[in-house]
């Protein structure tokens, strides 16, 4: 009989849940696990980063004792969607990318005196709330690719004016909602932003391109 998959996969709601699905990116929010390897924390720190599956040749068990509990996505957007950002460490230029777009959109008055634990206050503010995730509504018609929102329960990615229901294993394509409909968007407000300001999140390899 197979183990039970670790619970190390999250999801756009940034839920910490198991699943034999695998990831294409790697999320460090501190140690949230105990000595069995059970996930007793939402966070334990305010930088919540994606990081890349290999780096530098580094390898260890999964869920050591004492160290960062290694938490996976089906790929950027989810992640963002979860409140994370890019590593400065493993991915340094995706990560001043992203600080340039979220500066830019969020800053715009001053955007080169954003620094990383500015944005991580402001994204640990939009994302989580008394171990709860912080939503917020918006016109879906004003949300820009790489966005995900939630409506009747599902997650579903903006992607090339399209809409795709997400699950731990990829993408479906769905039928589009309405375009007056307001719905709960997960991803932060601030990211969104970036997003609109020409940021561009990699997505899984399930999101097929449209029919010319």
């Amino acid at each position: 009989m197979k183990p039970m998959p670790l619970q190390n996969r999250v999801d756009p709601f940034g839920q910490i849940l198991s699943s034999p699905a695998r990831g294409t990116l790697m999320g460090n929010r501190g140690t949230l696990h105990d000595a069995e390897k059970n996930v007793v924390k939402t966070h334990s720190v305010q930088r919540w980063i994606i990081c890349v599956l290999e780096f530098k040749g580094q390898s260890r068990e999964l869920m050591s004792p004492g160290k960062y509990t290694e938490l996976f996505f089906l790929d950027e957007a989810t992640a963002l969607a979860a409140g994370h950002r890019p590593c400065q460490e493993c991915q340094r230029e995706r990560a001043l990318e992203f600080k340039r777009h979220w500066a830019l959109a969020n800053r715009p008055d001053d955007p080169d005196a954003v620094r990383m634990p500015e944005m991580d206050r402001q994204l640990h503010h939009e994302r989580i709330a008394r171990r709860r995730k912080v939503t917020w509504q918006s016109p879906v018609a004003a949300l820009p690719d790489g966005a995900i929102f939630e409506h009747d329960g599902q997650a579903y990615l903006v992607w090339d004016g399209n809409h795709w229901s997400w699950t731990f294993e990829g993408y479906q394509q769905a039928e589009p909602c309405g375009s007056r409909t307001v719905v709960d968007v997960l991803t932060p407000k601030s990211t969104v932003r970036a997003l609109q300001a020409g940021f561009r999140p990699g997505v899984h390899r399930s999101i097929t391109p449209p029919s010319t």
